[in-house]
């Protein structure tokens, strides 16, 4: 798509949306090659469009609250999510009605498909009015409630609907109440499934829940997919990981693992055949010179992939470091939209659960991704003898639509060679 008046240009999946969006493209500021307007450009200007728009429903659906508000009163709203998400979920006020916050104090959290963020206060004051509960949908801009000014933690006001809110909390605490089956029904079938329904237990799919489910299944509906597989003998590795760990400790402040191996081999690879570190964007393929290695990191809400930015420029220090610090985010909920942003490979390991082979499933949009498995010692023949090394088994996922067979498995068998025999990567052989 172009403009003929600026001579703007639109990557095919951005001109298709604002076609059927009826979008300005000179309205558009492209981030692409040459000025560009890719997807991601045109589901930002989107997202910033209806901030405005969200403002003006939320002030209209809200004119009564804003009527009794205080003059000192100021908004609690949905902020900015992140580059093309443009709704959440209220998953738990971490404040009340009534209740006195400083500036910066969490007051509520909300859940995206992508990550969970607080909303801080912006002033020190009272929680005067909470507009929406718990569980609500709301879209950038929304109005969530709203603060009044004020300094020192005087008594709070009186709020009309915390009766009613504790007694809807006392209702959602309940237990579920089972089928009633004692009015003289001898049909053994319904008898059976009203036993069962009272063992059951219904929870709503979390937002992060809902994303997983929805790209995992869209990489297998729209990705040619197919996996490869090699085995790999760790020996070398875990020597030199002995030999170092101690004085790499001292010098870096965290224990070298075996992940940074395996990013820097996958790093050198992708040199070796770009083709895995592209992705297909409409008709286009477009191939990445530069390397954001996502590795999977399991939470109690689901799989997560913080990424590694520019990570063929980091040591071998401050990649552990940094996925150290991923794995601290990963458990306290803090990871950020920015933390998973950007990737052009994911690297999933799970070994670390046990597992000895599996075929991991693509990260939408890349094309490729490295599963790792636990280190099992097995019988192998090394010089026409058998012995006993720690062998694991790889496996890489890779759309087949832009990388051929060829080039996945000449990728994995790169990957095997830099892992049993480390010393690849120092003279770069």
């Amino acid at each position: 798509m172009v403009d003929n008046n600026n001579k703007k240009m639109a990557m095919p999946s951005a001109a298709k949306i604002i076609e059927e969006k009826n979008l300005n493209i000179s309205d558009i500021e492209g981030t692409g090659v040459d000025g560009r307007v890719t997807k991601g450009d045109v589901l930002l200007h989107l997202t910033k469009s209806n901030i405005s728009k969200n403002s003006v429903i939320q002030n209209s659906n809200n004119e009564n609250t804003k009527n009794n508000r205080k003059d000192n009163g100021m908004d609690i709203l949905v902020p900015v999510l992140g580059e093309s998400v443009v709704e959440a979920t209220v998953s738990k006020w971490i404040k009340k009605q009534g209740d006195f916050v400083e500036v910066d104090d969490p007051i509520v959290e909300l859940e995206t498909d992508k990550v969970t963020l607080e909303v801080p206060a912006s002033v020190s004051g009272i929680i005067d009015s909470v507009i929406v509960s718990e569980g609500d949908t709301v879209e950038v801009g929304a109005l969530l409630g709203i603060i009044v000014e004020g300094e020192g933690k005087s008594e709070a006001p009186k709020v009309a609907n915390i009766e009613s809110s504790n007694k809807l909390e006392e209702e959602i605490a309940k237990p579920v109440q089972t089928r009633d089956t004692s009015k003289n029904i001898n049909n053994e079938v319904i008898s059976s499934k009203s036993h069962n329904e009272s063992l059951e237990e219904r929870v709503p799919m979390s937002r992060l829940r809902q994303a997983i489910a929805r790209r995992l299944k869209e990489a297998q509906n729209t990705a040619a997919m197919l996996t490869t597989y090699n085995e790999v003998d760790m020996t070398a590795l875990i020597e030199m990981r002995k030999n170092y760990q101690d004085s790499f400790e001292k010098k870096n402040g965290v224990r070298l693992g075996y992940m940074s191996f395996f990013v820097k081999a996958s790093i050198d690879a992708l040199r070796q055949f770009p083709a895995v570190n592209a992705e297909i964007d409409g008709n286009d393929i477009v191939y990445k010179n530069y390397y954001n290695i996502g590795v999977a990191v399991g939470t109690s809400q689901g799989l997560v992939v913080p990424v590694l930015k520019d990570a063929d420029k980091m040591s071998f220090g401050e990649t552990e470091l940094s996925i150290a610090d991923f794995g601290k985010k990963a458990k306290d909920g803090s990871l950020g939209i920015s933390d998973m942003a950007g990737g052009t490979f994911t690297i999933s390991n799970g070994g670390v659960y046990g597992s000895l082979m599996s075929s991991p499933i693509l990260n939408p949009p890349q094309s490729g991704i490295l599963g790792m498995h636990k280190i099992e010692k097995r019988a192998v023949v090394i010089d026409d003898k058998i012995e006993i090394r720690p062998m694991m088994y790889l496996a890489l996922s890779y759309d087949h639509r832009i990388i051929d067979g060829r080039e996945a498995v000449s990728f994995l068998v790169r990957i095997k060679e830099i892992i049993e025999d480390p010393s690849r990567l120092v003279v770069g052989a």
